[in-house]
């Protein structure tokens, strides 16, 4: 099978991509770490290109989707750096070798990729001076060449071209060739055009299967008939062995000089000619196929080809045979290349289904051969048993003469030679006995049947008498009328046993049949649904769809964390974090535009403390969410943000405490045809959202009433004497402080402290650290125990600080400020904090929120990634400004995700065209309405025998249907564990009994 690019496929190769000459690089990916993507965008009508280039295989356009590594690799960041949006000027081979050069950019800023595709292959990024900048597989050749980053490639290095051959120089090539070379091989290093063009014109010209430098006498007569003569020595035989191989292989023939040389430059000079073509002109592309059969359930045998070579010509060799043709080239190999994998599952298919059927056929045979045994046991005991009835004087005279030797005390020994000194005297019944088995009590008779005529005639062979006569055992302990009966016993029982194979083989057949049947047909089944299987781009995630259809997605490391973050994360999202560190990031794809619902938010928040620390240590913890605008990774001054670590800036909304409650399900993937009978399974509760956002508002305000009622009614305590004591409770943190004043002057400090915690509530700056990788976590727990105890201890000495220093704070004020806030309070006793914000603004002053309005100027610069201009007094209009800019690139990703939920169902109905299964886990009340579900919770099973017993359950569950059922066998156990968060206890109705 053809795996690789050779001479002619580059050069052809090289000639159709010169139309991509003057595209600018749009971006590069790399599959793996031997194969890149370069996607390319120009032409007259922007035209997007895809280029693949696979150090030492290949290089071609390709219109399907690669699957890209989730990272740039080290070299894929240093080709964008050098050549992202510079324009390809030009594609050449380096002289008549494997090498292709594409250079980038013209001049001091022109840069070249060099595609080795012999030997292991190599790629080389160098710049206008053939400095290497990167290679991907550094080495040595010899001593002086270095192939390594800062050396100069060696250019000259590359084969070069070679020109004509005259017919003298050709014929002293051939004179100096070794004996009995063949003249394909010979030409190889010659033409710079692969075996398949050399192969081609030989054939074109009757010149195939000839040997230079080839004596007929060394072996052959003039008849081409091999002398019958045996070597005399060693060298000799060798000769005549390779010899012989060769005219069983092929009939090889010798070169003519004076006759063949003319033909062989005809041949070459169009082997010149193809590829003068190849390089002129746009080739066509042809894939070779092979003929394979593939058995079926009954007796008939299907036909699939399989794709075996690819080629920009179709050469002599190929004719006849299965192929496909194509427009071009490119297009071919692309085909080729891609439509590998599903060659390789229907090739493994193939085997599978092969070996089912050896196995039936084994089974078969199995039956056949215990049967002809049997059928033969029989015929010998019958034979037997005649032959003793027929010869039964001679039968009880060699028993009496042995009984009577036993009889008289002789010792074996003797009694053997008594039957041998019988035997030279000529004694027919000694002449009869062939052994004696005492031990046994048996003797060995050779018997013939007396009445056959053939046998007394003293011409017939000694074979033939050999086959007639048969050495037969006979009991010393019965007569020769017993001994028959018992072979005739045995031959019964022979029988019975066949009659009884007979019957069981029929349903051992019967079985092993529907066994074979059941294979081929779970076979071809998982074969077809592998085929039909996509992986969408967010299964590399911790992900589920809520019960409100929103696609919610969470990292499972820093890099997935800062990846989902920066790439994944829509203007109008929504983040959701666990109020713990070490927890993965977790982002609502909002697909509406809309407001996201509380119950989505409520799940999402369940995924976020699921998949943490929180699940292996069994402690329920809070979640907030937040807009994705205040999400960035603008560190504060003097601060660092490694990966996976974000700042949160302003108000947290503090999610509800959510129980530890996952569950394990199955989404399957429905026919086009089928989406829309499952329209609204997921419903978005738009109008219970209407209704809870007065409330929500209400409240706010009444909480707003009560502070100033509080502050007004301490305006009336301050006169009395009575301490006044105030109890703060803090929901987020569950924080209590107690704080009692006596005086008039406390309290007046303490409303002033009061509202500059308001202040500061309402713009927070949180940092988001990313916390250790599962594994970490695992091996390092007693340590992780103490830095707990040790971070408690910390949490505690801060607060008791908090506590002496917040009472400490509030009685140092400043001279004359007391009578500032008496004349405050009673100026704006009726103002709210949203008049007294629209009067600050209207007076062009931004009073003590300057420090707000700062940081959220340093919020939306890292959000919006645009300068803002650094003036105060227009700190509201920039950032109004900037919203808008916003909200106007909301409108191109939504509706992507919905479209792609929708043909996703937990609820497949009887008669639904199922394409295939995903497993999914997810929070518990997110799968309510599912089919098949269990319930995940902290606990110490292993995840992958909990996935087992699941899916265990799910097949044996009497509403799973044979389609179900054959799409859960597909799901791979790799698959199936991946997302479950740690060690579980799973629950569902029914267990114990299929534990049992």
């Amino acid at each position: 099978m053809k795996t690789r690019f050779n001479s002619y496929d580059i050069i052809c190769g090289v000639a159709e991509l010169q139309r991509l000459v003057g595209y600018r690089v749009n971006q590069i990916y790399d599959i793996d770490n031997k194969t890149y993507l370069f996607r390319l965008h120009g032409g007259a009508s922007s035209e997007k290109v895809t280029l693949l280039l696979e150090s030492g295989t290949r290089f071609h356009t390709t219109g399907f989707e690669w699957p890209k590594n989730v990272a740039p690799s080290g070299f894929s960041m240093k080709l964008r750096k050098h050549l992202k949006n510079k324009r390809l000027e030009q594609i050449s081979q380096l002289g008549g070798d494997r090498i292709i050069d594409f250079q980038f950019g013209t001049a001091d800023a022109a840069y070249h990729v060099l595609l080795e595709l012999y030997d292991r292959g190599n790629v080389i990024l160098t710049d206008y001076e053939q400095t290497i900048l990167y290679i991907l597989r550094p080495h040595t050749e010899g001593e002086s060449v270095r192939f390594a980053v800062r050396e100069k490639y060696p250019m000259d290095r590359a084969k070069k071209e070679n020109n004509e051959l005259s017919e003298d120089s050709l014929r002293k090539i051939i004179e100096s060739a070794k004996p009995s070379e063949n003249l394909r091989r010979l030409l190889m290093p010659i033409l710079d055009c692969g075996p398949a063009v050399i192969e081609h014109i030989l054939i074109e010209h009757g010149l195939e299967n000839h040997a230079v430098n080839a004596s007929v006498d060394d072996g052959q007569d003039d008849d081409g008939k091999i002398q019958e003569e045996a070597p005399k020595s060693q060298k000799a035989k060798k000769k005549n062995k390779s010899r012989n191989q060769q005219t069983n292989n092929a009939a090889t023939k010798s070169f003519d000089m004076e006759t063949d040389l003319p033909t062989l430059l005809k041949a070459i000079k169009t082997a010149y000619d193809i590829i003068e073509m190849g390089r002129n002109k746009s080739c066509k592309g042809y894939i070779m196929q092979v003929k394979e059969e593939k058995p079926t359930d009954d007796e008939n045998v299907e036909h699939f080809y399989r794709n075996v070579e690819f080629h920009p010509y179709l050469f002599a060799q190929h004719k006849g045979q299965p192929l496909k043709e194509y427009e071009t080239f490119m297009e071919a190999v692309d085909e080729f290349f891609s439509t590998q994998e599903s060659q390789k599952i229907d090739m493994k298919t193939l085997q599978q289904e092969r070996e089912a059927l050896k196995k039936l056929s084994n089974v078969k045979k199995d039956h056949s051969k215990r049967l002809e045994e049997l059928n033969k046991a029989q015929d010998v005991d019958k034979r037997k048993a005649e032959l003793i009835t027929c010869n039964q004087s001679l039968v009880d005279k060699a028993i009496l003469a042995v009984q009577s030797a036993i009889a008289s005390q002789l010792s074996w020994p003797d009694i053997q030679e008594l039957v041998k000194e019988a035997q030279a005297n000529g004694d027919i019944v000694a002449s009869s006995i062939k052994q004696l088995k005492l031990e046994i009590n048996h003797i060995s008779l050779l018997l013939k049947d007396p009445y056959d005529s053939d046998s007394n005639d003293e011409s017939d062979n000694d074979a033939d008498n050999k086959e007639k006569s048969m050495i037969i055992d006979i009991d010393l302990a019965l007569s020769a009328w017993a001994n028959a009966r018992r072979y005739y016993d045995l031959k019964r029982s022979a029988a019975q046993k066949e009659q009884k194979t007979i019957d069981a083989s029929q349903k051992a057949l019967k079985s092993a049949e529907r066994k074979t049947q059941q294979t081929l047909k779970e076979v071809r089944t998982i074969s077809n649904i592998a085929k039909a299987r996509k992986v969408f781009w967010f299964e590399k995630f911790y992900w589920f769809v809520s019960s409100e259809n929103y696609l919610v997605i969470g990292g499972r490391d820093a890099q997935q964390n800062e990846l989902i973050v920066k790439r994944y994360m829509r203007p109008k999202d929504i983040y959701v974090h666990a109020d713990i560190q070490g927890a993965s990031s977790v982002i609502i794809r909002n697909s509406t535009g809309g407001e996201i619902p509380p119950k989505t938010l409520l799940e999402a928040g369940t995924m976020a403390i699921s998949y943490s620390v929180a699940w292996d240590a069994k402690v329920v913890t809070n979640a907030y969410w937040v807009n994705s605008d205040q999400v960035s990774k603008t560190a504060p001054t003097g601060e660092y943000l490694g990966t996976g670590s974000f700042m949160i800036r302003g108000k947290k909304n503090f999610l509800p405490s959510c129980h530890l409650i996952m569950g394990l399900s199955l989404l399957f993937k429905l026919e086009d045809g089928f989406v829309q009978r499952h329209q609204g399974e997921r419903k978005i509760r738009s109008t219970e959202d209407d209704i809870d956002e007065p409330n929500v508002k209400q409240t706010e305000v009444t909480y707003a009433e009560i502070d100033l009622s509080e502050l007004n009614d301490a305006n009336e305590v301050v006169s009395s004497g009575f301490p006044n004591t105030e109890v703060k409770v803090e929901h987020d943190t569950g924080r209590i402080t107690v704080k009692s004043q006596l005086s008039s002057e406390n309290q007046e400090s303490e409303t002033l402290e009061h509202q500059q915690d308001i202040v500061k509530n309402e713009e927070e700056i949180a940092i988001i650290e990313a916390g250790p990788s599962r594994k970490k976590t695992q091996v390092s727990k007693k340590r992780r125990d103490g830095k707990g105890r040790s971070d408690k201890t910390d949490i505690e000495k801060a607060q008791a600080s908090l506590a002496e220093i917040e009472p400490i704070n509030s009685n140092k004020l400043k001279r004359g400020q007391k009578g500032k806030l008496k004349k405050m309070k009673l100026k704006y006793k009726d103002q709210d904090e949203e008049e007294r914000k629209i009067r600050m603004m209207i007076l062009k002053s931004s009073g003590k929120d300057k420090l707000i309005a700062n940081e959220e100027k340093d919020d939306e610069k890292s959000t919006t990634q645009k300068k803002v201009p650094n003036v105060d007094n227009k700190t509201g209009e920039s950032v109004q400004k900037n919203q808008i800019e916003i909200d106007e690139n909301d409108d191109t990703p939504i509706g992507v995700d919905a479209d792609l939920l929708d043909t996703l169902t937990g609820q497949p109905l009887e008669d639904d065209e199922l394409l295939f299964a995903i497993p999914v886990v997810a929070p518990y009340q997110a799968l309510q309405q599912y089919k098949f579900k269990v319930k995940l919770t902290p606990g110490t099973g292993k995840r992958g025998k909990a996935a087992k017993l699941a899916v265990n359950m799910f097949s044996k569950d009497k509403a799973c249907n044979s389609r179900e059922k054959d799409l859960l066998k597909s799901i791979k156990e790799e698959t199936l564990a991946r997302n479950i968060p740690g060690k579980v206890k799973i629950s569902a109705p029914q267990l114990q009994k299929l534990r049992k």
